[in-house]
């Protein structure tokens, strides 16, 4: 399951609250977010420049509750939203339905692998959109 690891609360995340419930079965996934009109945490979004950071739920979430969105830090036992492992030493891409995978094609670089394959160290840039 994948989990936050290291990130600065005041320049690496922000907090939203999810404009969609997290189910079980996506507990430990990473996915992306962009930030709707309501201000709320939206997995995926309109286009990949509108990708704000990366989440990764600890539990179930009801919409509404706020999650901490990571722009900057790093993700231990990391793999693609899918759940196949990652490769060492290759960017990870978003994708525009909240999908995080080492797929170029259509996503934008949100972070690469760094020493281990499931270590994914997160640069997200801001949106754009």
């Amino acid at each position: 399951m994948s989990r936050f690891d290291k990130v600065e609360n005041r320049s690496g995340s922000f907090r939203a609250p999810l404009a969609a419930a997290i189910a079980t079965a996506d507990v430990g996934k990473i996915f992306a977010v962009s930030i709707d009109s309501s201000g709320r945490a939206l997995i995926g979004g309109p286009a990949t420049t509108a990708i704000s950071g990366l989440i990764c739920a600890v539990r179930p979430m009801s919409a509404g509750e706020p999650i901490d969105v990571m722009t900057a830090g790093e993700i231990e036992d990391a793999t693609e939203t899918a759940g196949t492992a990652l490769v060492l030493g290759l960017p990870v891409f978003a994708h525009a339905d909240g999908t995080v995978d080492d797929t170029a094609a259509s996503g934008v670089a949100v972070g690469i692998t760094v020493a281990r394959a499931t270590r994914l160290v997160v640069r997200c840039g801001p949106a754009t959109t």
